[in-house]
């Protein structure tokens, strides 16, 4: 007989995924403000660094931590399939929606192009996470919710490019940073809300196998690998860029005292 599942939300992992959301935008926002360079040109460095930052960090991180948030009375597993595919759209979708929006970012009209595709490679990357979850049973959706997540995805997502091209302060960083934590966290647990896990089997316990799966057990480790590597490379992009604009200013300082005494002499 078919039975719904008992689930509950672990406050403490749903608090650090909300940590997630807001460390990836931060940085997201910082780079973002460098992706187009004073000649007009854009840095593909940090479009990489864009994407990885909010799809990676920001979007696809807080949600699995936010799947390891949910409690469940059932055995339960994840494909590597639909897990990583779900991370390669959001990094690439996030990176292709800050370059279409940063060749003009004053216009509302390509901001909210951008900020659609963008809203709507997050919807995908959820929803596709959801379906690498495996149970031994199914989900019922409630549509409207899932409606609902979908309108807070491009909303919040137009408003993270706007805020990205419009956020020249530390403090100011810091607000939209937060906001767009709320913003992206309230879409992941709507769409969890939109989801009731219905068993089929008796072996409530039982974890569903197969090539690809990996125990919800596991999970954690992999979130983490993962993020780590992703914070590793995002550190290293920005610190050789930090030094580049040092070495730069202080050749351009040598330049002017140079400069200044030849006209001296």
């Amino acid at each position: 007989m078919n039975s719904a599942v008992t689930t509950e939300f672990d406050l403490g992992l749903v608090a650090l995924s909300f940590f997630f959301a807001v460390i990836g935008s931060f940085v997201a926002l910082t780079a973002a403000g460098r992706v187009k360079a004073r000649d007009g040109r854009l840095s593909m460095s940090n479009l990489i660094t864009v994407g990885v930052a909010l799809g990676g960090i920001g979007v696809w991180s807080m949600h699995f931590i936010g799947m390891l948030a949910l409690q469940m009375d059932v055995g339960s597993s994840y494909a590597m399939t639909e897990t990583f595919a779900s991370l390669l759209v959001v990094v690439v979708a996030a990176s292709l929606a800050v370059r279409y929006a940063a060749h003009n970012p004053e216009s509302l009209p390509r901001l909210a192009v951008a900020g659609t595709g963008l809203g709507l490679s997050v919807v995908v990357m959820h929803y596709l996470g959801m379906f690498g979850l495996k149970i031994y049973g199914f989900i019922d959706w409630n549509w409207m919710l899932v409606g609902l997540s979908v309108v807070i995805a491009v909303v919040a997502s137009t408003v993270a490019l706007w805020l990205a091209f419009n956020t020249p302060t530390l403090s100011r960083r810091v607000l939209a940073a937060l906001a767009m934590g709320v913003a992206v966290c309230a879409m992941h647990y709507t769409g969890m809300a939109a989801a009731e896990f219905i068993c089929t089997t008796d072996s409530r316990s039982a974890i569903p196998q197969g090539g690809g799966f990996i125990s919800s057990f596991r999970l954690p480790s992999l979130v983490i690998v993962t993020t780590v590597l992703m914070t590793v490379m995002l550190s290293l992009d920005q610190g050789f860029q930090y030094l580049r604009h040092r070495q730069m200013k202080s050749m351009t300082r040598a330049l002017q005292a140079r400069t200044a005494a030849a006209r001296r002499g």
